[in-house]
């Protein structure tokens, strides 16, 4: 997959135009941990879990939460909201900065659908 165009510039037209939020560093320091703070919490509930109710208990929230993940196949240009991943994670009740401000229907975007069904194919 070739990400630049002619003469080395990147291809806006098939891949949008390049995001800067990616190359930023961290604020503060608690970033990193704010950040990691939802898989940690994860993490210690399956640990309690498998103290509490044995080794299946985490198994199978584990297996439940990557078929979730996987289902719903949608096109690539379409946003999918996975609803049974929300359930499972517990999110689907709350508001959080992600659900507000992060929506990837609300991201700029400078592409057709057509030019992305066709770069996640391998056409481009």
């Amino acid at each position: 997959m070739k990400s630049t165009g002619t003469y080395e510039v990147p291809s806006v037209m098939a891949y949008g135009l390049p995001s800067t939020a990616n190359k930023l560093s961290q604020a503060h320091p608690l970033e990193t941990s704010e950040r990691n703070f939802s898989a940690n919490q994860e993490k210690a509930e399956m640990r309690v879990l498998r103290a509490t109710q044995g080794m299946h208990a985490p198994l199978r929230i584990q297996m439940e939460k990557k078929a979730a993940s996987l289902a719903g196949g949608r096109l690539p240009f379409m946003t999918s909201e996975r609803l049974a991943l929300q359930v499972l994670n517990g999110t689907d009740t709350s508001i959080a900065f992600q659900d507000v401000l992060n929506m990837p229907e609300n991201r700029e975007r400078s592409g057709v659908p057509s030019a992305e069904m066709e770069r996640s194919l391998g056409m481009l």
